[in-house]
């Protein structure tokens, strides 16, 4: 009967034991988070978290979408200027600058217009796309272009696109002859379209960075993605995508 009754307490004890490991098992496994991302980051942040639920677009358009309660754990924006403000307005936490980038013209592969220089783009007769103002690749191609003594060029673009995958776009299918890119867009299409380079005297200075939504259900998982950014391995598969080290 003793023996019975002892058989029954050790089952009952391993079953609570097994419990509570799937109970601490679960607990522990990180939550699939939710991250709004700047387009230029398509790629690769699918490398950095596989498991990652990602909305890719201009980083102004997904700042107004958290503005408006849209439910989001990470912001990833291609500028700074766009977290500081909703950082401000208490909806992010502090943003932390996890890479760079350059900007570039591309041209259709082969250069059939024969353009030889950024300042070529001039050229009457090309059909020439940036991204909008407010998005940051479009103020990025502002600033160079005013760098350059090349404002007027902005007026005379065929098109002014939402984000810079659009941009890329329509060179890469002939819509367009040339348009302003970050340097990792354009390596994503290798092969496919030809680069101009922009003087070193003109180039902004392109920095991203990321915030946790203060509103995420899983706020402290959300801080620790961000610190995942910076860590080794983040930071290798972002330099092998193109991306540029944090400037000093």
């Amino acid at each position: 009967m003793r023996l019975r009754v002892f058989a029954a307490a050790v089952a009952v004890g391993v079953a609570a034991a097994s419990v509570a490991l799937a109970g601490t098992s679960q607990a522990k496994k990180a939550p699939r988070l939710t991250v709004f991302a700047a387009a230029s980051l398509t790629n690769v942040l699918a490398q950095i978290d596989p498991h990652g639920r990602y909305s890719f677009g201009g980083s102004n358009m997904l700042a107004a979408q958290i503005e408006q309660g849209l439910p989001a754990d990470v912001f990833a924006s291609a500028n700074t200027a766009l977290p500081w403000q909703l950082h401000r307005k208490g909806l992010v936490t502090r943003p932390v600058v996890f890479t760079s980038n350059r900007l570039v013209a591309v041209i259709a592969h082969g250069n059939p217009k024969h353009i030889g220089s950024v300042q070529g783009l001039e050229k009457p007769g090309l059909r020439i796309v940036m991204a909008a103002a407010g998005v940051p690749v479009g103020d990025y191609t502002r600033k160079v272009l005013a760098r350059l003594g090349m404002s007027d060029l902005v007026g005379k673009a065929v098109s002014q696109e939402t984000d810079v995958r659009e941009v890329l776009a329509k060179v890469t299918l002939g819509e367009a002859d040339a348009g302003f890119v970050y340097a990792t867009d354009a390596k994503t299409v290798a092969g496919k379209v030809s680069l101009l380079g922009i003087p070193k005297s003109a180039q902004p200075q392109v920095l991203y960075a990321a915030a946790a939504v203060r509103s995420s259900t899983h706020l402290q998982a959300a801080k620790t993605w961000i610190n995942k950014l910076l860590g080794k391995k983040a930071q290798k598969t972002l330099r092998a995508a193109g991306f540029l080290r944090i400037p000093r």
